[in-house]
């Protein structure tokens, strides 16, 4: 699939709004699956964007997807990664992820690392599908937590 047709870029504040409901729509299915709303659901994503962390994928005329990333001592971050309903099946969270690594790649880390509800099964097996191997499990502010980390070549 080409994705000539797309851009992504870093966030501005005037993505803010877009972002925040883009995040709403994508992880509501899963509130009812594990009781409670995901964390992402619950991040400051105007600090993201005031920090430069947040990159939005722009198809159509609008934000299709979301790409927040942390730097850390020892590997980079994947802190979301989120696609808009109206979005998803086009490719644009494999565009999202290969982004990360490419970013991971460009600051020079060996080691892209995130996590993500144990319920949230569909999202593991992609990770896994993707080289990240699961490397613990945790349970924060009641969300059980499955952390995955991919060494990069």
């Amino acid at each position: 699939m080409t994705h000539a047709d797309t851009e992504l870029a870093v966030a501005g504040s005037g993505d803010l709004s877009e972002i925040e409901a883009l995040v709403q729509d994508a992880y509501a299915p899963y509130v009812a699956r594990i009781g409670m709303k995901p964390g992402p659901m619950r991040d400051d994503y105007a600090a993201h964007v005031r920090a430069g962390r947040l990159r939005v994928l722009r198809a159509d005329g609008r934000i299709a997807g979301i790409l927040a990333l942390e730097p850390q001592d020892d590997a980079l971050l994947l802190d979301n990664v989120a696609v808009a309903p109206w979005a998803q099946g086009r490719g644009y969270g494999r565009r999202l992820l290969d982004a990360a690594e490419q970013v991971a790649r460009a600051q020079r880390y060996e080691r892209i690392r995130l996590y993500t509800h144990v319920k949230m099964t569909e999202n593991i097996a992609i990770y896994a599908g993707r080289g990240y191997r699961e490397t613990g499990r945790t349970e924060v502010n009641g969300l059980h937590r499955v952390y995955m980390e991919k060494t990069l070549a």
